[in-house]
C-alpha cells in the first residue's frame, strides 16, 4: 500500500476564508446595484461594527447571534433611536448575505432583543423625527422677497426651492438634474425628465411638470447663471463669492451646500426662534422639509394617499403617514362621529 498523504485540518477553513473573500471583491465590484446613499451607510455601519467588535473581542464576520445581539442593544445604550438600530441590522444582514453567510439576523436571539430594544424605545416615549415642513406659504412669501432685483445665489436658492417644493425629490435627486433634463410644454411649463429616484429604478424614469412661477423662477436661474447652452451641465452649481455661477458637469452640489439653502431660507422667513430640537436635530428647515412641507400640503387640501404617494415616489404608505399625522389627527373616524353627535344632539335641545 503507498502511504497516505497527511492532509491539513486548516485547509477547509481556509478554503471557506477565501470564499468569502472572493464574495466580498464580487460584492465591492457590483456596488453600483445599490444607491450611494446606501453603500455610504453600508461602509459606515461597517466601521462602527467592527470597531465594537475588535473593542470588545467578538467576531464580526461572521458574527454569531449572540454578538449581534449584545451589539444592538449598546447601540441603544449609547442613544440610538430604535429605527437606527433597525438600519444597523438590516446592513448586517446584507453584508453576511453577499459574503455568502448565514445572516445572524435569522436566529430568535436577535428577533427578541429587536422586538425589546423597539418596546423599550416606545415605552421610553421615543418619537419619530420629522423635518419642519417647508409649506408652500413659505415659498410664496421668499419668492416675493428674492425675485426681481436679487442676487445670482438667490437666484438660484429661490429656482432650487422651488423645485424642491414642486417635485418632492429627495435633494440628492435634486442635485443630479441637468440642463438637456429640461423640455417644454405647449403654454411654455417646465418639464423635467427625471432619470431615476431612490424607490423608482427603471428605463425611462419619471416626469415632473413644474408651475407657471415656479418655470419662470428656474428660466430666470439659467439665463441669469449663463449655462441654457450647456446641456451637459448641472441643473444647479456653486456661486462664487464673486457673483459668477460656477457650471459644472461632474461635480454636483454637496449635501451640505444644498442645507445651506434651506438654512438661508430659514433665517429669511422662518420663526424668529430656533424651534425646540426634535430628536436632537430639526430646529429648522433641512433638505428634507420641502417634501414633508408639499406632502402636507397636498393632504390639507384633500388629495388621497395614492395621489400624494405618486408625487413623492413613496413605495409604502406608513412612510407617507408619518409626514402627514398631525395633520390629519384631528380628521380621525371617531372624531367625525362624535362632533356629529354633539352637534345633533345640541340642535335638538
Amino acid at each position: 500500500m503507498g502511504k497516505l498523504t497527511p492532509t491539513n485540518p486548516m485547509l477547509p477553513v481556509i478554503q471557506a476564508e477565501e470564499d468569502v473573500l472572493t464574495r466580498l471583491k464580487e460584492f465591492v465590484q457590483d456596488k453600483e446595484a445599490f444607491s450611494p446613499n446606501t453603500w455610504r451607510q453600508l461602509m459606515s455601519v461597517m466601521r462602527i461594527c467592527h470597531s465594537w467588535s475588535t473593542e470588545n473581542s467578538r467576531s464580526f464576520l461572521p458574527m454569531l447571534a449572540s454578538d449581534l445581539r449584545d451589539y444592538l442593544n449598546w447601540l441603544q445604550e449609547n442613544g440610538r433611536a430604535s429605527s437606527t438600530i433597525a438600519t444597523h441590522g438590516s446592513l448586517i444582514s446584507m453584508l453576511h448575505r453577499n459574503a455568502g453567510l448565514t445572516p445572524p439576523n435569522a436566529s430568535p436571539l436577535v428577533f427578541r432583543a429587536v422586538k425589546k430594544i423597539n418596546r423599550v424605545a416606545v415605552v421610553t416615549g421615543e418619537r419619530t423625527g420629522q423635518a419642519v415642513p417647508f409649506r408652500l406659504e413659505d415659498l410664496l412669501e421668499l419668492d416675493a422677497l428674492w425675485s426681481g432685483p436679487a442676487s445670482l445665489r438667490q437666484k438660484r436658492d429661490l429656482a432650487f426651492l422651488h423645485v424642491a417644493y414642486s417635485t418632492l425629490l429627495r435633494i440628492s435627486e435634486l442635485s443630479r438634474l441637468r440642463v438637456r433634463d429640461i423640455s417644454r410644454a405647449p403654454d411654455g411649463r417646465i418639464i423635467l425628465n427625471v432619470s431615476y429616484t431612490k424607490t423608482i429604478v427603471q428605463a425611462g424614469g419619471l416626469i415632473k411638470s413644474l408651475s407657471s412661477q415656479s418655470s419662470r423662477r428656474l428660466s430666470e436661474w439659467l439665463s441669469a447663471a449663463g449655462i441654457n447652452a450647456e446641456p451637459d451641465a448641472l441643473l444647479f452649481c456653486p456661486v462664487h463669492r464673486s457673483g459668477s455661477a460656477t457650471f459644472s458637469i461632474t461635480r454636483p452640489l454637496s449635501t451640505p451646500a444644498m442645507e445651506s439653502i434651506f438654512a438661508n431660507a430659514w433665517r429669511t422667513v422662518g420663526a424668529a426662534e430656533t424651534l425646540s430640537p426634535n430628536k436632537g436635530r430639526y430646529k429648522q428647515w433641512t433638505g428634507h422639509s420641502a417634501r414633508v412641507g408639499a406632502a402636507q400640503d397636498m393632504a390639507g387640501r384633500g388629495y388621497a394617499v395614492a395621489q400624494i404617494m405618486q408625487e413623492g415616489t413613496w413605495k409604502k404608505p406608513e412612510t407617507l403617514m408619518r409626514y402627514i399625522r398631525n395633520l390629519q389627527a384631528h380628521e380621525g373616524a371617531m372624531t367625525d362621529i362624535m362632533e356629529k353627535n354633539t352637534l345633533d344632539h345640541n340642535n335638538t335641545k
